[in-house]
């Protein structure tokens, strides 16, 4: 396979749109509305702008659009760290092999443990993570570790589905993934640059940038449909990342008429061995937040995640302006459900410590509806499937009333009474909400189910 993304290309749409003027730009902020994405031309221009009241405009088109397509659903998640196990080199990791710590993988004993943590939180989505190493972390390790999660029950918690962000690797091994149950695969590629790819991954199979690239062709010939991409904002410029996150969408569309389902925008931050002052392009909170809206605007179909990486106040701010996915309650140290007070070896270095509760109780006050739906995974809606209800906006009417079943779960087996106090009025506004709007009478039905009580999961 070959290296899909042309650096000079995106230097020459990124120096022409310099030049756009106001009104150009409000074209295309207005036709973003409508949710039909945008070019890689229209992205490039406002990847330019720096004006505070055009800026707003961007936010606000960017919050009706994730209106639009999902409502105000947070779908909630937590990740799980099986293995800290890592050949590679990666200069801004605090797994690369040249840090001195003790490496651990868990037991099978030890995962039914940290999940039973994560159930007791409330979370029904995983994402399971680990280093590269083949020998001490292969992918039957890892097919195994999913085996166990599906497996563990903790009085009403079960994991619905895992999502996987683990090394790029084959396509057989993306086929025991797939066999395994995989929801979606995750891998984000760092930096869009290849040259300063190869200087922050000098050694290990990390190191090399096309095939790290190409992961996802893989998946999608080893029969994963549902991909996620990203990168590490921070390593190199910004605007650079954002037109390569555009390039890999257009690709994946192009190839297999299935654009990413999820994209993540973690920032780099402070970890063991990491020298913050190594890396001129750290990107800055105004940045950062025009990032997820003109990433909302280009792409309107894909969720959007933010990780506890950023800091809780932070994290209410950005949501606004088109997030659909956030952690919560996050441990990003191998065993660090089970062993709080002893963290070693640490990934990077979170910024939101509060317990998911806190998250959750602080989404129902800002007026978000928390998720735990996993219907879409389920009933098979994945891949070109989920792209034909998320980008007609009619996944918003398969998804509200699967939302409201899950969050009246999540109040009855795990909130306490002022939790379930908020909850039930959050509940209550959203039925109000569609029994006084022109909605499918399949959604009216399943919210009839929700105020009977019952507590089956409609797909």
């Amino acid at each position: 396979m070959e290296n899909f993304v042309d650096n000079q290309k995106i230097w020459n749409l990124l120096e022409k749109g310099k030049d756009a003027s106001i009104e150009e730009i409000e074209r295309i902020v207005k036709k973003a509305e409508a949710c039909e994405g945008l070019s890689l031309e229209e992205t490039a221009i406002l990847l330019h702008v720096e004006d505070e009241e055009i800026l707003e405009k961007i936010y606000a088109a960017a919050g009706k659009i994730k209106e639009k397509i999902y409502g105000n659903r947070i779908v909630m998640f937590a990740p799980l760290y099986v293995s800290n196990y890592c050949i590679n080199s990666c200069t801004y990791c605090g797994y690369k092999c040249s840090n001195r710590f003790e490496r651990r993988k868990l037991t099978d004993d030890e995962i039914r443990e940290e999940v039973k943590k994560i159930e007791d939180m409330g979370h029904k989505r995983i994402v399971l993570e680990a280093g590269e190493d083949d020998k001490n972390c292969s992918i039957d390790y890892i097919t195994n570790a999913m085996k166990v999660v599906y497996n563990t029950i903790n009085d009403n918690g079960s994991i619905r589905r895992i999502n996987v962000n683990i090394a790029a690797t084959s396509v057989e091994n993306y086929k025991k993934l797939k066999d395994a149950d995989v929801g979606t695969y995750s891998l984000f590629q760092e930096t869009y640059n290849k040259e300063a790819y190869e200087n922050f991954h000098p050694a290990g199979p990390k190191s090399d940038f096309t095939y790290h690239l190409t992961a996802m062709d893989r998946a999608m010939q080893g029969g994963i449909d549902d991909v996620g991409i990203g990168v590490l904002f921070g390593l190199y410029d910004y605007k650079f990342e954002v037109m390569g996150l555009m390039v890999h969408k257009e690709h994946l569309e192009e190839k297999f008429g299935v654009g990413p389902h999820t994209i993540s925008v973690p920032r780099l931050k402070k970890a063991d061995g990491v020298d913050e002052k190594q890396f001129p392009y750290l990107v800055d909170d105004k940045s950062f937040k025009k990032i997820v809206g003109i990433i909302r605007l280009s792409v309107p179909y894909t969720g959007i995640i933010l990780s506890t990486r950023e800091e809780a106040k932070f994290r209410e701010n950005v949501i606004e302006v088109g997030v659909s996915q956030v952690s919560a309650g996050s441990k990003v140290d191998v065993g660090g459900y089970n062993e709080a007070d002893v963290i070693t070896g640490e990934q990077f270095n979170t910024a939101d410590h509060r317990p998911s509760s806190e998250v959750i109780r602080s989404l129902c006050e800002q007026g978000y509806l928390p998720s735990f739906c996993t219907a879409c995974y389920r009933s098979g809606r994945t891949g070109d499937r989920f792209m034909q209800v998320a980008k007609t906006g009619q996944i918003h009417n398969l998804c509200l009333p699967n939302a409201l079943m899950t969050f009246k779960e999540y109040l009855e087996d795990y909130a306490d009474e002022s939790m379930k106090e908020l909850g039930a009025e959050v509940i209550k506004k959203h039925i109000e909400d569609i029994e006084n709007e022109k909605v499918k009478e399949l959604t009216k039905e399943r919210v009839r189910s929700i105020e009977e009580g019952k507590r089956d999961l409609f797909l």
